[in-house]
């Protein structure tokens, strides 16, 4: 059974859905400004699913009350890095600590090639999986170029 037909990347909100257009994306932005979540952009070319300290673009746009400021800065990603993958993420603190209330992918590479499940089998009849991307042999920032 597949659980993933499409075989994107499937990390945060949306990601089974198809990508969100821009003027989707500022729906999402205008939500979180109104709940008062600080925003932030974020970039990867090394999306593991355990890796979730991605690079973080500018700094967090704590105290912004305006959409486009927002958009501005995810426009200065997309151009900075089009074949990287790109999330929103909006910061809820009013439980006095930084919480990630929302998270969802913006920008994708033209190719996704995906991961691989890597068995191992080790002593007695202990096996290990491994999940590895495809393009994890490629040294950072050329991964995703063809």
């Amino acid at each position: 059974m597949m659980t993933n037909p499409t075989g994107r990347l499937t990390q945060g909100q949306f990601s089974f859905l198809p990508d969100l257009t821009d003027a989707e994306i500022t729906l999402q932005i205008e939500y979180g400004l109104r709940q008062g979540y600080a925003w932030a952009v974020e970039y990867t070319d090394d999306p593991h699913p355990r890796n979730t300290y991605w690079e973080m673009f500018g700094m967090p746009m704590f105290d912004l009350a305006d959409v486009a400021g927002v958009m501005l800065e995810l426009k200065s990603c997309r151009s900075t890095f089009p074949q990287h993958y790109i999330r929103l993420v909006a910061f809820d603190s009013t439980r006095g600590v930084e919480t990630i209330a929302m998270s969802f992918i913006v920008n994708r590479p033209s190719v996704e090639p995906g991961f691989s499940l890597v068995r191992q089998e080790t002593n007695g009849r202990t096996i290990r999986y491994t999940i590895r991307g495809h393009e994890a042999d490629r040294p950072e920032g050329e991964r995703y170029r063809k």
